[in-house]
């Protein structure tokens, strides 16, 4: 019985899963954004997150265990680097999964996994949402209003 495992096994043995949580972690990393299936979103979330946590303290450690799952360089020093700066003052999240349409060959729920902070549309859309003016509209005027507004009139005609 599976009582409280939230591992997905993904109908791979082991050290496939592993291999393939590692490359599309490293893909991740590089690329910012990769299209895969829902299912292997949620377990590169599960995966791959920890790693960023660790990307956070630089130091050789933290390096090594995060290249013992990676297992390339390149992914490594990209994490460590931009990726790392970027992601500094978040306290976690630092995924998102988008739902696609399904796949047509098998009707597979495709989803789209990207790095939060690397997401520029998204980023320029909430500036440009928080800088907006905020007006309010359909708010009656108060009595006193109508009736300073009235006598006002009055008096000028």
């Amino acid at each position: 019985m599976r009582h409280g495992n939230k591992l997905n096994h993904l109908g791979r043995t082991a050290p496939h899963r592993k291999a393939m949580l590692a490359n599309m972690a490293s893909s991740l990393i590089l690329h910012k954004r990769i299209t895969t299936t829902l299912a292997k979103a949620k377990a590169l979330r599960l995966f791959a997150e920890p790693l960023i946590t660790k990307s956070k303290t630089d130091s050789t450690h933290s390096r090594r265990t995060v290249f013992s799952y990676l297992k390339q360089a390149e992914a490594v020093k990209e994490l460590f680097g931009p990726v790392a700066a970027k992601v500094a003052d978040r306290p976690g999240g630092y995924l998102r999964i988008l739902k696609l349409m399904n796949r047509q060959g098998d009707n597979a729920e495709m989803a789209i996994i990207e790095l939060v902070d690397f997401n520029e549309a998204m980023l320029s859309m909430k500036a440009a949402k928080s800088t907006a003016k905020k007006t309010r509209r359909g708010r009656a005027p108060k009595k006193e209003e109508v009736a300073t507004t009235e006598v006002a009139t009055e008096t000028a005609e």
